[in-house]
């Protein structure tokens, strides 16, 4: 029995190291051809280039702290990839009592925005994962936060900050207040289905959440919640 049993551990670890390795070749792989025909330092430039680029010293401060709160919380701690986060992704996915999430960081966003990514493939993912790290490697973290609100969905075909600012509160993006940014940090996770304009209630249930992981982020406090919750915008 013990022998059956070492049998079906070695080939288990066998299979996992096998797919990890499938998993990191076809992503490195995949990594090469992508930035062979367009560099990622090509890819941001043609972003930070851009007429409506919003550059992080104009950001509202609130709205960096909202989108980290529920996007990505560990953003200042890991390195492109929070193997944390994934862990807590996949144990939340079979508790109910915890908050389903996905796995992906703030830089993996970023680079699966950058080059179009969306399918969600397998290859994709893995490839994601090393631009992540370039972009980790290369860029500081004010400046993939900045990239990151300058590309993401905020529904309603604004695409990036200075679109969302300007089309829902007719605001510079600098001065979203804590209920602007709250609200406006919740919508791309679901840009369809958050967006102001024909899904506000939604957004606003939505925004509860962003505040909420707000405060556990120590951004604001409990009691501040229902405050920035109620507050017109």
């Amino acid at each position: 029995m013990k022998k059956f049993v070492k049998f079906i551990f070695k080939l288990l670890l066998i299979l996992v190291i096998a797919f990890v390795g499938i998993f990191f070749g076809k992503g490195y792989w995949g990594y090469l051809e992508l930035t062979q025909s367009q560099s990622v330092d090509d890819v941001v430039s043609e972003v930070t280039s851009r007429s409506t680029f919003v550059g992080y010293d104009d950001l509202s401060p609130e709205l960096v702290r909202a989108t980290v709160a529920i996007e990505d919380r560990r953003f200042y701690d890991h390195g492109g990839v929070d193997y944390i986060g994934l862990m807590r992704a996949l144990v939340s996915q079979f508790d109910d009592d915890l908050l389903k999430s996905g796995g992906s960081t703030i830089t993996q966003q970023l680079a699966k925005n950058l080059y179009g990514m969306f399918d969600g493939t397998w290859d994709r993912k893995s490839t994601e994962l090393f631009v992540a790290r370039y972009l980790e490697k290369h860029y500081s973290k004010n400046e993939i936060i900045a990239l990151y609100v300058n590309v993401i969905n905020y529904g309603n075909n604004y695409t990036g900050i200075y679109e969302a600012s300007y089309g829902y509160f007719d605001t510079d993006p600098e001065d979203l207040t804590i209920a602007q940014a709250s609200l406006l940090a919740g919508i791309p996770q679901s840009p369809n289905n958050y967006e102001l304009v024909y899904h506000f209630a939604q957004a606003k249930q939505k925004q509860y959440a962003v505040l909420k992981a707000m405060a556990e982020c120590g951004y604001i406090s409990e009691s501040d919640i229902a405050t920035y919750y109620n507050a017109s915008v």
